[in-house]
């Protein structure tokens, strides 16, 4: 686009490409501002061999610990499903739009903070199908489902052994985000924070949920980093 410098925001798989932006291409990404706890600290293992989850310390971090086992044990089929055979499900899915209909609709229902209103309130019905077309009619379901696969295969997950993302980095922290943010400690251990807001509503889809509230802090951290 011609910009030698820029910033980078993201949720989901977003917040992990914007880690590795950071990390990785830090003289033109100035700064980055996630809404997802996406690429971790690490350590190396005693063994040496590869990279472990960096230590956790405190009641608060073994909480969010526990929390997250449970959600994947009891929300991350679909993970599993994708990250060890992706191209299986892809051709049931290419051949039943049906199928892909009910695999994404059921994050949107149960991901989104709807303790206020329903999913036709929160996200509509024309913008959930307009998402699920996007796969259907692009045939991009294998393609995104070959994130997962490529995400352990290039060990994505986590940042080298005891470094972090050094430029500037902003934290939205939604309250219904599936797996929400750790305590900043500990996010610290791979993140440059200098920026976090505890946002009153919003689940994973936050720029769909409550994009008002995530462009105002993404303009008020911008604003915060100064001329450059």
């Amino acid at each position: 686009l011609g910009y030698g410098r820029y910033i980078a925001q993201g949720g989901d798989w977003g917040s992990v490409v914007c880690a590795w932006l950071g990390f990785d291409h830090a003289e033109a990404c100035r700064a980055i501002h996630i809404n997802m706890f996406g690429a971790r600290p690490s350590v190396l293992a005693p063994d040496g061999g590869k990279a472990i989850p960096a230590p956790l310390e405190g009641a608060a971090e073994q909480a969010w610990r526990v929390h997250a086992e449970k959600w994947m044990a009891a929300e991350g089929g679909y993970f599993h499903v994708q990250a060890t055979k992706p191209e299986t499900l892809s051709y049931a899915m290419l051949d039943s739009p049906v199928g892909v209909a009910a695999w994404i609709g059921e994050k949107f229902r149960t991901w989104i903070d709807g303790r206020e209103a329903s999913l036709d309130t929160v996200i509509g019905r024309d913008r959930l199908l307009t998402n699920i077309m996007l796969y259907i009619v692009t045939d991009s379901f294998p393609t995104a489902a070959w994130t997962y696969r490529g995400y352990l295969d290039e060990g994505a997950r986590f940042l080298p052994p005891g470094e972090r993302v050094e430029v500037p980095v902003g934290v939205a922290a939604f309250p219904r985000e599936l797996v929400p943010f750790p305590p900043r400690r500990y996010v610290e251990l791979g993140y440059n924070v200098v920026h976090w807001t505890d946002m009153a509503r919003g689940g994973h889809f936050a720029a769909m949920e409550a994009p008002e509230l995530l462009l105002e802090d993404v303009r008020v951290f911008v604003a915060g980093l100064g001329p450059n």
